[in-house]
């Protein structure tokens, strides 16, 4: 059992006087700044001058300064970019500025795990990874709280690494929910393999295959893409809330047992075996020298995937739909090849969760004379 860490297990006082550089204002770098700050420790940005973060985070109320005077004598050095430009970062403005000793932190292990940046031996090396998109952890602070987090030591020359990372998620209010400690390895493979085989690669996979089966069948577009996509977020909501148990039970008995009798024609033994073959990938490296090389060229695949995404009969029909309803429509974002630290895409806007649904208890019906138990509303 994962050990988890609350306030009463990190000291703030670790960070008090000293100087840390957070490099990046996009998602986690403006959110994670600013409750530091308001945490009351010395932070200060590192950005481009002139750049649309650069005003963002003077407006912010920030203090600013270009990268290599931000990392000049940092006591804490967060690199808070996007993994597809970090490593040049580190390499030209960080590391030739960073201070004998200083602490080097990460959000996600993949510049560490997969060899874009290697650290000196001397620096303590830690990660402090929000389980939360950047507004969030701001919303949750703001409200007196914070957002669950993980902790990570690659590098402890110091002695000191595990409370400088338990302070930086205090600062942010994550030890009020929990924080649990991992390494960098475990954090970067994992992560990528939630993202690639169920959170963005299967949940988007089984999306458009559902949609597309009904059109073909001939079904209206319209009612494919609400029975395959608009209400996935309402059966997400519920898990995330309770679990799978609490979905189930707050579902239609028919939508249980269609849903608990056919998913394993779905997701079969061959299924399991290209799980298992995209995390031996993650985990050998394999992914990340693909993605880098992609992301180094000019993300000339990453942009034909895309367009080829943009232009799906789903995604069509969907754009059509949203403006039809009263839905919040997503900021559209166009991606940029980055040599230097960029803005990430503002994350979308937290759409409104669903009316909790009554739970109903099933009862057996033992005759069929016997009254039917009253059906769940879905």
């Amino acid at each position: 059992m994962a050990k988890i860490y609350h306030d009463s297990d990190a000291d703030l006082g670790v960070l008090k006087g000293k100087k840390i550089a957070v490099i990046g204002f996009g998602s986690q770098g403006k959110a994670q700044s600013m409750c530091l700050r308001d945490s009351g420790l010395n932070v200060v940005v590192g950005l481009r001058k002139g750049g649309k973060s650069w005003d963002d985070a003077k407006k912010n109320g920030m203090k600013v300064a270009e990268i290599a005077d931000a990392v000049t004598d940092a006591d804490v050095v967060m690199v808070l970019l996007p993994d597809e430009v970090q490593g040049t970062v580190y390499k030209e403005e960080i590391e030739p500025n960073l201070k004998p000793g200083a602490a080097i932190d990460f959000a996600h292990g993949f510049s560490i795990v997969f060899g874009e940046i290697k650290p000196p031996k001397k620096a303590d090396v830690i990660m402090m990874a929000p389980k939360s998109p950047g507004p969030m952890e701001r919303e949750m602070f703001l409200q007196g709280f914070g957002v669950p987090a993980l902790i990570a030591v690659e590098q402890n020359p110091s002695g000191e690494a595990k409370k400088i990372a338990l302070a930086l998620a205090k600062g942010l209010g994550a030890t009020k929910a929990g924080v649990i400690e991992t390494t960098f390895t475990e954090e970067a493979t994992s992560d990528l393999f939630g993202e690639q085989a169920v959170l963005c690669g299967g949940v988007t996979a089984l999306i458009e295959a559902g949609f597309d089966t009904l059109v073909k069948a001939g079904y209206q577009p319209e009612i494919a893409y609400f029975e395959c996509l608009h209400e996935v977020k309402l059966i997400v909501d519920l898990i995330q809330k309770g679990g799978m148990m609490h979905m189930w039970t707050s579902v239609s008995n028919t939508a249980e047992y269609g849903g608990l009798s056919r998913r394993d024609r779905l997701i079969t033994a061959d299924t399991r075996k290209e799980m298992a073959k995209m995390l031996k990938e993650i985990q050998e490296g394999k992914f990340a020298k693909e993605w880098m090389k992609d992301a180094k060229s000019g993300m000339k695949k990453i942009q034909k995937m895309e367009d080829e995404e943009a232009s799906s009969h789903i995604e069509v029909v969907g754009k059509e739909i949203r403006s039809l309803f009263e839905f919040q429509a997503p900021k559209k974002v166009k991606k940029t090849v980055a040599k230097k630290p960029v803005k990430k895409a503002a994350a979308k806007a937290k759409p409104k969760k669903p009316v909790a649904k009554p739970k109903v208890k099933k009862t057996v019906a033992k005759k069929p004379a016997a009254k039917r138990p009253a059906p769940k509303k879905k």
